[in-house]
């Protein structure tokens, strides 16, 4: 149960009673619960999105289910999205990527990166209506907290001089990758069934690719490109989606 609070703390703004705060050890150990609060978080957005639907056209309702996905996080992965935004495309040697994305300040590129992933995401959401749109919208978030998952797993830390994703990476498997994958599926395959599948699939590999582009870029991964892996991930299950349905699939 520690474990499974310290990933809601770390990974919500869900507040917590006093008492019930974990400990470092624990938040250590909270990572195979990442896919949980990620299915958590999916389903509290499919819930009220459902509810909201019953009142509200689906273009609005589709923002309003994005905007839930940023508060939940407290806008945590998409200010890791603008910092890491800022490095990789300055065109700067490694040294300096790290140096830009530890300035708390957000330049053109991080701007850029906010507006074009929320209105991306937006319009992926928007464009996925019928019996698939509550299932999507569960793997959404679930989609991005696997792939925090799996970029922790398999990828150093960048910055000799540590950081909060070393306590992680005390307690993280190579296993941890096999139980994202192992997530994903099964939750896209009852929810969503074969398409759901493909969905859950091509998150989980938009998730490798994305860990295999940092790790060229500067060695490994930060506390910013984890958030940067999160909100682009979350991208896939809504665009494959649409890609099945304006193909004629459904």
């Amino acid at each position: 149960m520690k474990r499974f609070l310290a990933a809601l703390q770390f990974l919500t703004i869900v507040p917590l009673p006093a008492g019930l705060h974990p400990d470092e050890r624990a938040l250590g150990g909270s990572l195979p619960f990442f896919p949980v609060v990620g299915l958590l978080t999916g389903a509290a957005v499919a819930l009220a999105d459902w509810g909201l639907g019953r009142l509200l056209p689906v273009g609005v309702t589709s923002v309003l289910a994005v905007i839930m996905m940023i508060a939940i996080s407290g806008a945590l992965h998409i200010d890791g999205l603008a910092d890491t935004a800022d490095g990789f495309f300055s065109s700067r040697p490694r040294d300096r990527i790290l140096a830009i994305m530890r300035d708390s300040r957000t330049g053109p590129m991080g701007v850029i990166a906010i507006v074009c992933t929320v209105a991306f995401k937006i319009a992926l959401v928007a464009s996925v209506a019928g019996p698939w749109r509550w299932w999507v919208l569960l793997l959404t978030p679930l989609a991005g907290r696997c792939a925090l998952l799996t970029n922790i797993a398999l990828l150093p830390y960048a910055r000799p001089e540590g950081g909060l994703v070393g306590v992680f990476h005390q307690r993280r498997s190579r296993l941890h990758v096999l139980w994202a994958l192992a997530v994903l599926l099964a939750a896209g395959g009852l929810a969503g069934r074969v398409p759901g599948m493909i969905a859950g699939g091509c998150a989980f590999i938009a998730g490798l690719l994305f860990a295999a582009y940092s790790f060229r870029r500067i060695g490994g991964l930060t506390g910013d490109t984890l958030g940067a892996a999160c909100e682009l991930t979350e991208l896939v299950p809504a665009l494959v989606t649409a890609t099945m349905l304006h193909g004629g699939g459904a």
